[in-house]
C-alpha cells in the first residue's frame, strides 16, 4: 500500500497543473436532472443545494479549521494550500467520520480522504488513478470501489462509456455492503440518464426502506415527476416536507404534480406555499404565472410573471414564457420586447427567436419576420438530436409567411389560400409533419416594392370606421371561452368581431337577391362563403396556425382519412379545457355499452348494468369492459352517431371515444373525428339542405315582421353549425369560426346575441355530445339571450369593402382602441 506522504506529493502535484477551484457539489440523483427539470419548465440541480441543506454531501465538505468564514483576506481554496493543508483536510474529513466504509488503519483513511477531495475537484481521472492504487493492495476496499464507482458516475456526464464502469463498481459495493442508502441512492444517478427509469426508481425505494429521508423522498418523487407518474411524485414530495418541512423546491414540486393533472387550483395554493417558506422564489413565481395563464387570468399571470423578472431582470423562462403569453392575449408588440430581450441574454433559444419571427410577421412585419424565422432554420440539430417542435414548424410558417406577403395588397376576395398553396405542403403542415415534400417549388422570397405593413393610428380611421371597430371588439369579446385552458386573446376577438360583421353584412345581401365577389368571381352566396369569411380572419390573426379545409387537402391524403384528434386524458394528464364535459361523455360511453350487452349478451346485461351504476369516473370502465367482454384486452372505442334533418331516420358518423390502457394512471382517453371523402359528402350534402332552406326563409324574413319565422331562421342557423362542427372540416379554429357564423347569420336574421357562453361550454363540443340539432339550437339559445337588433348595426361601414386587402385587415388588427372604444359588460 502506498504511503500517505507519496499520496498527498501525487496529490498535490495534479491540484498544481490544474489549478481548478473547489467544489462542494453534491453527487445527487438530481445532478444529472438539468435539461429534463428544464424540458418541463423546472429549476436547475443547483437550486435544490441552495434550499436544501441536507442535500450536502458529508464527504465532500472540506472546510479549513484555521480559517473563519467572513475573514480578510478571505480563506483560500484548499487546494492553492501545501501539502499540509491538504493532508489537514483529510484528517479533518477523518475526525468528522465523513469517509464512507472507513476501515481501521489511518492511513488508509487518509489516502481515502484525498481521493475524495480529488472527486470534489473535479479531477476525476486523477481520483480513479488514486483509488486504483489503492485497489491494488486490496481488491476488496469498499470505500475505494466506491470511490472509483462515484469518479467513473461522474465522467459519465461527459462520456456515456463511462456509466457502465461506474455501474458495476456501484454494483460491487452493493454485493459488499448491501445496506448502505447511499449507494443505491449513487446507482439510481446513473441508471437515469440512461433511460433506466424503472432501475433507478428500485434503487431509491430500496435505499428509503434502508433509510428514510426528506432528501431520497424527493429524489424519487423527481423521477417519477419526469415519468409522468405525478399522483405518486405528489405523494412523495409530500412525504419529504412531512419529514422536513423548510423545502421550497419540494413545495414547488408538489404543485406542479397539480399542475400537470389539471388541478390548476390547488397548484396556485401550492405554489403560494413554495413562496411562504422563500419570498424570492423566482421559479415558484414563473409557475404561479403558468398556473393563472392556464386559468385565463391575465393580469394575474402577468403580475408573477413580473415579480419574477423584478428579482431577476434576465431570467430566461420567464421573459420566454411571458412573451409567449403576451402574444396569445393579442399584444404583440409587448411580446417582441420580450423575446428581443431573451435573445440578448440566450442568442440561439430556439423559441424565442421562433415567437419573435412569428410575431413580427403577425404585425406585417415581414423583412424582420422571415429573418428570424432563416435564424431558426440554420439550426439544424446535431446527429441523433431530436428537433425541436419550433423547428419542425418554422419552415412551414416562412412559405406561409411569403405567401402572406406576395398578396398583401391584392383583394382577398380575388385569391383563394386552399387552392393556392400546393396540396401536399397543407398536408403535411396541418399533421404537423417534418417538411419532406418532394418537387417542391418555394414561395416567391420578399419583393422589395411590397412595403411592410405600417402602424395605424385609431384616430386616423373615419368615426364610422371607429365605431365598426369598437362592435367587432364587444362582439368578439362574447365568444370568450370562460373555461381553464382559453386565455383572452384581443388580436382573435377584434378579428371573429369583424368576421361577425361581415357574415351579417353578406348574409344580409345575399337575402336580399345580392351577389357577392368570392374567388374573383360575381355570384350568389353559398354556405362555404359564409365559412369562409370567419376562415380569412381567423387565419390572419394568428399565422402560426393553419386553418385549412380537410376536403381540399389531396385526394390520397383524404382516401385515408384525416382526424381531428383530442387527448382528454393522457396518462394522468388531463385536458383541462374539455373537464367540464367529462361526466356527459360518461353518460354516453355507459348508455353505448348498454346497448351493447343488449343486443349481444342480453343474459348478463342486469350484472353489467350494476357495475355501470357505481362508476364515476372514466378510468373505472376499462376494469368492466374487461370483466364482461372478453374481446376488450387493452381497450375499446365507442362510436357516436348524428341524426339526419334531411333524411329522417337516417344517421351519420359522429366522434370516436378511445378508452385504451393497461391500468388506472396509464391509459389513454380521447376524442377523434375522421374526415373521409364519403363521411365528408354526406355532412356537406346535409349542411347544402340546411342551407338552401335557410336562404329562402331568409329571404322570406326580409319581407316578413313574423316572430315564427326569425324563430325558424334562427334554428336553421344553430342546425347548420351543429352539423359543421361534428364534421369538424377544418385543421384548426372551428369552432371560433362557426360561432361568428353563427352570431353573424343571426343578426342578419334581426337578433343580436347579448349573453356570454357560460363557464366550461364549448360550441364545438356542446354540438359533438348533443344527440340532436333540436337539443344543440336550446342550449345554445338558452345563453345567447337573444334580443332585436339595434338599427344602427345596419349603418355599419361594410367591412369587406373597409377592409379588403390582407394588408389593411393586419392593420385593423395591430391598431390600438384600449382608450377610445366604451367598456361594456
Amino acid at each position: 500500500m502506498a504511503p500517505a506522504s507519496r499520496a498527498v506529493v501525487l496529490a498535490l502535484s495534479l491540484l498544481c497543473l490544474c489549478r481548478a477551484g473547489f467544489s462542494t457539489e453534491y453527487f445527487s440523483t438530481l445532478t444529472f436532472f438539468n435539461s429534463e427539470l428544464h424540458k418541463h419548465g423546472c429549476s436547475s440541480p443547483s437550486e435544490w443545494e441552495e434550499y436544501a441543506t441536507d442535500c450536502e454531501s458529508s464527504i465532500l465538505q472540506l472546510e479549513d479549521p484555521d480559517c473563519e468564514e467572513g475573514s480578510n483576506p478571505p480563506c483560500e481554496s484548499v487546494f492553492s494550500l501545501n501539502a499540509e493543508k491538504i493532508l489537514s483536510q483529510a484528517k479533518l474529513f477523518i475526525e468528522q467520520k465523513k469517509i464512507p466504509f472507513p476501515v481501521e488503519n489511518h492511513n488508509t483513511n487518509e489516502e481515502l480522504a484525498i481521493g475524495y477531495v480529488l472527486i470534489g475537484n473535479g479531477l476525476y481521472d486523477e481520483a480513479i488513478k488514486h483509488f486504483s492504487l489503492l485497489l491494488q493492495g486490496d481488491p476488496e476496499l469498499v470505500s475505494a470501489i466506491y470511490g472509483r464507482g462515484i469518479a467513473y458516475g461522474k465522467k459519465s456526464l461527459q462520456d456515456i462509456k463511462n456509466a457502465d464502469l461506474a455501474l458495476y463498481e456501484l454494483s460491487r459495493v452493493i454485493t459488499l455492503e448491501p445496506n448502505w442508502p447511499e449507494v443505491y441512492e449513487q446507482r439510481a444517478e446513473i441508471l437515469s440518464p440512461l433511460g433506466r427509469i424503472s432501475e433507478a426508481l428500485g434503487d431509491l425505494t430500496k435505499a428509503i426502506q434502508l433509510q428514510p429521508s426528506a432528501r431520497l423522498y424527493r429524489h424519487r418523487g423527481t423521477l417519477l415527476f419526469i415519468s409522468e407518474d405525478y399522483v405518486a411524485a405528489m405523494e412523495d414530495f409530500q412525504q419529504s416536507l412531512d419529514l422536513k418541512k423548510n423545502q421550497p423546491i419540494a413545495m414547488l414540486y408538489k404543485g406542479l404534480t397539480f399542475f400537470h393533472r389539471g388541478m390548476l387550483k390547488e397548484a396556485i395554493e401550492t405554489f403560494k406555499e413554495a413562496l411562504k417558506l422563500k419570498s424570492d422564489f423566482i421559479d415558484a413565481y414563473k409557475s404561479l404565472g403558468q398556473a393563472y395563464r392556464e386559468l385565463g387570468d391575465f393580469e394575474a399571470a402577468m403580475e408573477s410573471f413580473q415579480k419574477a423578472l423584478m428579482l431577476n431582470q434576465n431570467h430566461i423562462q420567464s421573459l420566454q414564457l411571458r412573451g409567449m403569453m403576451l402574444y396569445h392575449h393579442g399584444s404583440l408588440q409587448e411580446a417582441i420586447g420580450n423575446f428581443k430581450r431573451c435573445l440578448q441574454l440566450e442568442p440561439y433559444n430556439e423559441v424565442c427567436q421562433y415567437m419573435k419571427g412569428l410575431s413580427h410577421v403577425a404585425m406585417g412585419q415581414f423583412y424582420e419576420g422571415i429573418k428570424a424565422q432563416t435564424k431558426v432554420m440554420l439550426n439544424d440539430p446535431l446527429l441523433g438530436q431530436k428537433a425541436s417542435s419550433e423547428y419542425l414548424k418554422v419552415k412551414y410558417l416562412r412559405e406561409y409567411s411569403r405567401y402572406l406577403h406576395s398578396h398583401l395588397d391584392i383583394p382577398v376576395a380575388e385569391y383563394n389560400v386552399d387552392q393556392d398553396l400546393p396540396g401536399n405542403f397543407k398536408n403535411h403542415w396541418a399533421k404537423n409533419l417534418p417538411f419532406l415534400i418532394e418537387d417542391y417549388e418555394e414561395q416567391p422570397g420578399l419583393q422589395p416594392h411590397i412595403k411592410d405593413v405600417l402602424p395605424q393610428n385609431f384616430d386616423s380611421y373615419s368615426s364610422e370606421v371607429q365605431k365598426l371597430i369598437c362592435t367587432a371588439d364587444h362582439l368578439g369579446a362574447l365568444m370568450q371561452y370562460n373555461t381553464p385552458g382559453f386565455l383572452p386573446n384581443r388580436r382573435i376577438h377584434r378579428a371573429m368581431g369583424l368576421a361577425t360583421l361581415e357574415v351579417m353584412q353578406a348574409m344580409h345581401r345575399t337575402w336580399s337577391n345580392s351577389k357577392v365577389r368570392v374567388n374573383g368571381k360575381t355570384r350568389q352566396m353559398q354556405w362555404r362563403d359564409m365559412f369562409d369569411i370567419a376562415v380569412k380572419w381567423r387565419r390572419i390573426a394568428d399565422p402560426d396556425q393553419p386553418v385549412l379545409w380537410l376536403d381540399q387537402m389531396p385526394a390520397r391524403s383524404l382516401s385515408r382519412g384525416f382526424n381531428n384528434h383530442i387527448n382528454l386524458i393522457r396518462g394522468q394528464i388531463i385536458n383541462i379545457r374539455y373537464l367540464a364535459y367529462f361526466d356527459n361523455i360518461l353518460d354516453f360511453i355507459k348508455d353505448r355499452i348498454l346497448v351493447y350487452h343488449g343486443a349481444y349478451n342480453p343474459r348478463g346485461l342486469l350484472e353489467v348494468r350494476q357495475a355501470l351504476e357505481n362508476v364515476n369516473k372514466v378510468e373505472d370502465l376499462l376494469p368492466i369492459m374487461k370483466q364482461f367482454n372478453s374481446k376488450t384486452r387493452d381497450g375499446f372505442t365507442v362510436n357516436s352517431k348524428v341524426p339526419s334533418m334531411k333524411d329522417p331516420g337516417k344517421e351519420y358518423d359522429g366522434f370516436t371515444i378511445t378508452i385504451t390502457g393497461d391500468r388506472v394512471g396509464n391509459m389513454l382517453f380521447s376524442v377523434e373525428t375522421q374526415t373521409t371523402e364519403e363521411r365528408t359528402q354526406q355532412y356537406q350534402s346535409e349542411i347544402e339542405s340546411i342551407y338552401k332552406d335557410l336562404t329562402a326563409k331568409g329571404k322570406a324574413l326580409m319581407l316578413s315582421t313574423e316572430l315564427g319565422d326569425a324563430d325558424a331562421v334562427c334554428n336553421l342557423i344553430l342546425s347548420l353549425v351543429y352539423y359543421f362542427c361534428n364534421l369538424m372540416p377544418l385543421s384548426r379554429g372551428s369552432s371560433v369560426v362557426a360561432y361568428s357564423v353563427v352570431m353573424g347569420a343571426l343578426m342578419a336574421s334581426g337578433k343580436e346575441v347579448i349573453g356570454r357562453i357560460p363557464k366550461g361550454k364549448l360550441v364545438d363540443f356542446e354540438a359533438m355530445t348533443t344527440p340532436s340539432p333540436d337539443g344543440f339550437s336550446k342550449t345554445a339559445k338558452s345563453w345567447m339571450n337573444l334580443k332585436s337588433l339595434p338599427s344602427w348595426y345596419q349603418s355599419l361601414p361594410s367591412v369587406a369593402e373597409t377592409f379588403p386587402s390582407s394588408r389593411t385587415m393586419i392593420e385593423v388588427l395591430n391598431t390600438d382602441s384600449s382608450s377610445h372604444c366604451p367598456k361594456k359588460s
